[in-house]
């Protein structure tokens, strides 16, 4: 019995070793240019202001240009959308100085830190979630313009929907 130990222990990891993982590359965001329009809208995305985000799906390569991190946020929570993501890539509003042209620093969704509540709007007039490749660039932001920091797992669903005019907040 002994001498089968090793045979069944080496077959298990051959075993092991032959299933197909999928490894995909993360690809690199893109530059916004003006000939890009909105997923949603259809409208340029440039011409918003507030940060934007790009979402590249895994199934084509396609990238889908938001003029909104929120609208993009919106589309990853219709059934069916997130499972075809690669990755999506928000606009870092680390040191910005200008609402109306944000920097074209872009930071993966997943690795930035939103300030949900301000008092800032969205390209489409409506709360932002404000990402920041940084916690201390959150945190300024919120001291100048209020709002809680949150990670893109923790944006509440209620937030990302709420059109009315009190989208002050998370509930």
């Amino acid at each position: 019995m002994k001498a089968i130990l090793p045979f069944v222990i080496f077959g298990a990891i051959l075993l092991a070793g032959c299933r197909e993982q999928e490894i995909v590359a993360r690809p690199g965001p893109q530059d916004l240019t003006r000939d890009v329009s909105g997923f949603f809208c259809g409208m340029i995305v440039a011409d918003h202001p507030g940060p934007k985000a790009q979402l590249h799906r895994k199934s084509n390569g396609e990238i889908l240009w938001f003029p909104s991190v929120r609208d993009a946020i919106a589309f990853t929570l219709m059934p069916g959308e997130a499972r075809d993501v690669a990755v999506i890539y928000v606009s870092d509003m680390t040191g910005y100085a200008d609402w109306q042209s944000p920097p074209s620093n872009w930071v993966a969704v997943d690795s930035a830190h939103f300030v949900i509540g301000s008092d800032m709007t969205s390209g489409m007039g409506i709360g932002e979630a404000v990402p920041f490749g940084t916690l201390a660039a959150a945190q300024l932001f919120v001291t100048a313009h209020g709002g809680q920091i949150v990670d893109y797992k923790n944006i509440p669903d209620d937030y990302v929907f709420d059109l009315g005019p009190s989208d002050g907040g998370a509930s």
